[in-house]
């Protein structure tokens, strides 16, 4: 099996509150860390009552300092959000603070909503320049050039590992391009999975940046419930499916918790659209998640899972880390894209 990591999203139960859905985070970090996971990434979402990790930066720096080994990081930052001289102080900063663990993923979707992107971005046309924004963060990142009259500091010559992200064959074609790592968000848009891994790997140029991969290197992104029965994890994976149907509905709200009988209560086409969406989504018991996630792996030549866990009790989601760990080797090292 290929190495695991692990993605968060810093639920927001109900009941709940940002300041448990971080220490949530934490926790599960370090759990991750103790089990072996590669990596432990968060991600950028803005006005959405369910995730607490919008200020992405701030929570890696939160989740690092009070780790010691996993790599930590933005899987990812929504890069047209912000500026490029910014976001590479902020990663340049936490790998000044934490040499070889920080991960820089970046995204060119807002995150979020229509009427919040526009809060957020102010140019509407933000994102037509993702390219660009890209190149000009990498050079920021990189060692700096005689006569570079605006550097990063800190943060010129980290190097940072940057990703990129995608849900589309966009972020494929980018990749390949500037020869970056690979991350395909199939836990929730698998629909162009296999055209934009295959466009990535033809596209693929190595880059002379340090830490560079010399071949192509792909992280894909699934959501895994282990529990001890499949009956179990079926009602577990109820809750990512309510989310799923809220946020279709234009409903957003706290994560909810296991609702049985859930999928016989939505209408057809919604039944439908959650099958669709999450059909890269593995619940059963350990054996059988194994099973399935081998065949996963064996499809699509992925060199590394990105595993999100999306249940609603914390001391569950310990636990899937726990049983999934248990019957996948796992190593610990740094990533090696050689």
């Amino acid at each position: 099996m290929v190495p695991l990591s692990a993605f968060d999203l810093s639920f927001i139960t109900e009941g709940g509150t940002p300041a448990t859905a971080l220490a949530h985070s934490l926790d599960l970090a370090r759990h991750a860390e103790r089990l072996g996971y590669r990596r432990f990434w968060v991600a950028e979402h803005h006005n959405m009552p369910g995730v607490a990790s919008s200020a992405t930066a701030v929570v890696v720096g939160y989740l690092a300092a009070n780790t010691s080994s996993i790599r930590v990081g933005a899987g990812g930052v929504m890069l047209p959000n912000h500026v490029p001289l910014v976001v590479a102080e902020q990663f340049g900063t936490l790998a000044t603070l934490y040499p070889g663990r920080i991960d820089l993923g970046l995204g060119r979707a807002p995150g979020t909503d229509s009427v919040t992107s526009r809060a957020l971005r102010r140019d509407a046309t933000a994102a037509e320049t993702f390219p660009q924004d890209v190149v000009e963060l990498l050079r920021y990142l990189a060692p700096p050039t005689e006569g570079q009259a605006v550097r990063a500091v800190p943060g010129a010559g980290t190097d940072v590992d940057v990703w990129m992200l995608g849900s589309s064959t966009f972020g494929a074609q980018l990749a390949g391009a500037l020869g970056l790592p690979f991350a395909f968000a199939s836990h929730f848009a698998p629909r162009f999975l296999h055209e934009a891994l295959a466009l990535y790997r033809r596209l693929f140029t190595p880059a002379s940046r340090s830490g560079a991969p010399r071949r192509p290197y792909t992280a894909l992104g699934v959501n895994v419930i282990v529990a001890d029965s499949d009956e179990e994890a079926r009602l577990q994976l109820t809750t990512l499916q309510q989310v799923f149907v809220n946020l279709r509905r234009g409903q957003p709200g706290p994560v909810p918790p296991p609702r049985p009988g859930f999928a016989e209560e939505i209408a057809p086409w919604e039944r439908e659209a959650v099958d669709q969406v999450l059909s890269c989504t593995f619940a059963g018991t350990p054996g059988a998640v194994r099973e399935a996630l081998e065949g996963f792996v064996a499809r699509t030549s992925a060199d590394e899972l990105i595993v999100s866990a999306p249940i609603f009790d914390h001391a569950a989601r310990v636990r899937c880390l726990e049983q999934l760990a248990r019957v996948v080797a796992q190593t610990g090292a740094a990533p090696t894209f050689e």
